[in-house]
């Protein structure tokens, strides 16, 4: 029987112009059909921040200016972005499908995420969306529209909203029945649509949930024997960037909770990485996590590369 694998796509494996990135998924879909090849049933979920507030800004600006355009909110904006998203990663995934000879289908779900609406999340935001700014740009649109910004690792200041935990995937069967079929499934893209349950049924709230969270808890609930995300860096270290910096191949749950407690990881960047590899191991019964570069996937898989996490 074919092992389930989750694959949480990075930043890097998009663009921010639509342009940009139709031509960077051509790239992107060679690895994740390298996995395919090698018989893997693969499940897709990828990030939003730069599409999002791409979109959100967009929309917001053409509202401003008059002329008909309707506000858009923001959990409509993140659907907007499943579906481009989506269109590009399985046209391009299709392409490399056809180009091996492989008879296989890839298509994209687009995908609610139950939150808590008491989340603690909601109170301070912290996930960051849209384009990069200076001080001083972020400063003028703060005041304009009320904007919180942050200052995001030394690339400038960027927008931010709340990131509540991740609950229920609405869609997880449908998601199931495709893989289930022999189908490449896109599913939870920006994390998932962020939708709370109320009397009259689901509510779409002003949030980005965080890919590799969401990712971490479709991996659990599908089954998954291994979830796998996908950044800029081959290996885990701890120690980055400085002159002792170390590459991990492997961690265990209680190294990841020492280095967590040592602060070697990143808030907005590899923490959320870790904790969620870290929850899917928690939660699944023989489970291990992987994270590497999208170029080395499959290398990583073979144990080539990349750190597992495990037990």
């Amino acid at each position: 029987m074919a092992e389930r694998i989750v694959v949480a796509l990075g930043g890097n494996a998009l663009g921010k112009t639509p342009e940009e990135q139709l031509a960077l998924v051509k790239g992107t879909a060679r690895p994740i059909v390298d996995l395919v090849e090698k018989g893997y049933e693969v499940i897709i979920g990828h990030g939003n921040g730069p599409q999002v507030g791409m979109i959100n800004l967009a929309m917001e600006f053409s509202a401003n200016k008059g002329g008909g355009t309707p506000f858009m909110p923001f959990p409509e904006c993140g659907a907007m972005t499943q579906g481009y998203i989506g269109y590009h990663l399985q046209q391009a995934i299709q392409q490399e499908l056809r180009a091996r000879g492989i008879e296989r289908e890839c298509a994209t779900v687009v995908t609610q995420v139950v939150v808590d609406e008491n989340d603690p999340g909601f109170r301070k935001p912290s996930k960051p969306v849209g384009s990069f700014y200076s001080k001083e740009e972020a400063e003028k649109i703060a005041a304009e529209k009320g904007f919180t910004f942050v200052e995001d690792a030394g690339r400038g200041y960027r927008r931010v909203v709340p990131s509540p935990i991740p609950k229920r995937i609405v869609e997880r069967k449908v998601v199931e029945q495709l893989v289930e079929a022999g189908d490449i499934v896109i599913t939870v893209g920006g994390g998932g649509i962020p939708v709370v349950e109320t009397a009259q049924g689901l509510k779409g709230v002003a949030a980005v949930i965080d890919k590799d969270r969401a990712s971490a808890l479709l991996a659990r609930d599908v089954r998954a024997g291994r979830l796998i995300i996908l950044t800029a860096v081959d290996r885990v270290c701890v120690n980055f960037n400085k002159p002792d910096q170390r590459e991990l191949e492997e961690m265990t749950l209680a190294d990841c909770e020492r280095y967590i407690a040592e602060g070697q990881f990143a808030p907005g960047s590899m923490l959320p990485k870790v904790e969620s590899c870290m929850a899917f191991v928690k939660e699944s019964e023989h489970g291990t996590a992987l994270i590497t570069s999208l170029s080395r996937a499959a290398e990583a898989l073979e144990g080539k590369t990349g750190t597992v996490i495990r037990r």
